[in-house]
């Protein structure tokens, strides 16, 4: 190793310094101060949704609103007697149970029994599998 010389390091600190927090708001609390002291009337006015994270609420507002306006009993669209009847139908003509039906179309047996009990929400995809599974048209004309 000749010809290198000893590998130095500089020790020397390094002062890395923040700038003071809320500096401009210090001024302003000194001339209100100030104020306060010379008898100057002075308005302070507190901002509601300074330093959250909240949103504007008036668009919740116009919402609020509206549902309060709205007169209108609203519900999900149910299956229809007619469906419920046919599905119960053609799974008792080919013998199978609810669990095995739900096990022909890989859905869960709850999702038969809420289909045949008529408070399913119904489903395009899922009435086709049971058409499929059922050999039975169970939606339109018959």
């Amino acid at each position: 190793m000749s010809g290198v010389g000893p590998i130095s390091q500089d020790w020397e600190p390094v002062v890395i310094r923040k700038k003071a927090p809320n500096a401009a708001a210090k001024k302003d609390e000194k001339a209100v101060n100030a104020a306060r002291r010379s008898g100057a009337e002075i308005e302070t006015i507190k901002k509601s949704t300074a330093g959250t994270n909240k949103a504007a609420s008036s668009s919740t507002s116009l919402n609020t609103r509206k549902l309060d306006e709205e007169t209108e009993n609203l519900a999900h669209e149910r299956v229809p007697t007619e469906l419920k009847k046919a599905i119960t139908q053609a799974r008792t003509e080919k013998k199978l149970t609810q669990a095995q039906l739900a096990q022909l179309i890989n859905e869960k047996p709850q999702v038969i029994q809420e289909y045949e009990s008529g408070k399913a929400i119904p489903n395009q995809q899922i009435i086709t599998k049971l058409e499929r599974a059922l050999g039975a048209k169970l939606r339109g004309k018959k």
